[in-house]
């Protein structure tokens, strides 16, 4: 027979909602680092192409 599942406590849906939004918040950082570093010119870490015809329309 089913049987109800017991609620989850108040506690432990805290604390998974703190990691989930605390990983978000780090790949945010990491974001912005990247788009930061681009639009300084001090990438090193990865390859960024940038098209001629890019810069002529600029």
């Amino acid at each position: 027979m089913a049987v109800p599942k017991k609620k989850t406590s108040k506690a432990k849906r805290n604390q998974r909602s703190a990691t989930w939004k605390g990983k978000a918040a780090i790949a945010a950082k990491r974001a912005m680092s990247i788009g930061k570093s681009v639009l300084s010119g001090r990438a090193q870490g990865f390859v960024y192409p940038v098209s001629d015809t890019d810069e002529a329309e600029a």
